[in-house]
């Protein structure tokens, strides 16, 4: 199955018109005629049937025959990852997040930080292609990117586990599949290529973030985000 987003469908839509990047794609790329039958999703749990009733490159339109909710992931993941200097390797994390069960991102800029400008828009576009291609109907969050200790501060009171990923070798740390609890919103910060500082690890224990260890390897910032993805979701695997 092929499938196209749309954030402008809902349940209660009966017709859609796409925009031109959209349209040309399934006009002049796809070469689907009207008739044609194409699956939809509106990144917020719903896929939608519908027939093409009129092709045009700058603005096909279809007709929705049906809409199917998808059950959403069984547990809820925010993760707080430090941009990577090299770019394409967020890109990589974004990606591969996706395609295993993510459901919010926020870069964090912190001390160590090489890259503090992020590109929101690559981002949206990289995280709906991993929708697409891994056939889900929610797409995760990605929230604007802010600084290590206003995002700590934001989060302390929260109701989730709080853990901060950290690679200090004298500190006491916890594997995170030992502290994980199944069903129960998780919450982890990831840092920047040269870990975390140790003033803004203090801190974040401090504000009562656990800190947790991804394993024996030192792993790098996209890595460590996917292993830290893949923990969560096989924690709360059937």
């Amino acid at each position: 199955m092929q499938l196209f987003y749309s954030a402008d469908l809902n349940p209660q839509t009966t017709t859609a018109t796409f925009p031109k990047d959209e349209s040309k794609h399934i006009v002049k790329v796809l070469r689907k005629n009207e008739g044609a039958i194409l699956d939809f999703t509106d990144g917020n749990g719903h896929f939608y049937k519908a027939e093409i009733i009129q092709t045009s490159a700058s603005n096909c339109k279809v007709k929705i025959l049906e809409v199917i909710a998808q059950k959403g992931l069984p547990y809820r993941l925010h993760l707080a990852v430090a941009p990577t200097k090299l770019n394409d390797r967020y890109e990589t994390f974004l990606e591969k997040a996706t395609e295993i069960g993510i459901t919010e991102i926020t870069p964090i800029i912190c001390d160590h930080s090489e890259r503090k400008v992020i590109k929101p828009e690559r981002y949206e576009r990289i995280l709906q292609s991993a929708m697409k291609q891994s056939l889900k109907a929610y797409l995760p969050k990605l929230n604007a990117a802010i600084a290590f200790k206003e995002f700590v501060k934001k989060h302390a009171e929260q109701n989730e586990q709080r853990f901060i990923a950290h690679c200090e070798e004298d500190a006491q740390r916890f594997s995170l599949k030992q502290k994980l609890k199944p069903s129960a919103p998780v919450l982890i910060l990831i840092g920047p290529e040269g870990d975390f500082s140790p003033e803004e690890i203090d801190f974040a224990l401090s504000k009562g973030f656990q800190p947790v260890t991804l394993g024996a390897s030192r792993l790098r910032t996209e890595t460590a985000a996917i292993v830290a993805a893949h923990s969560v979701a096989f924690v709360n695997s059937p």
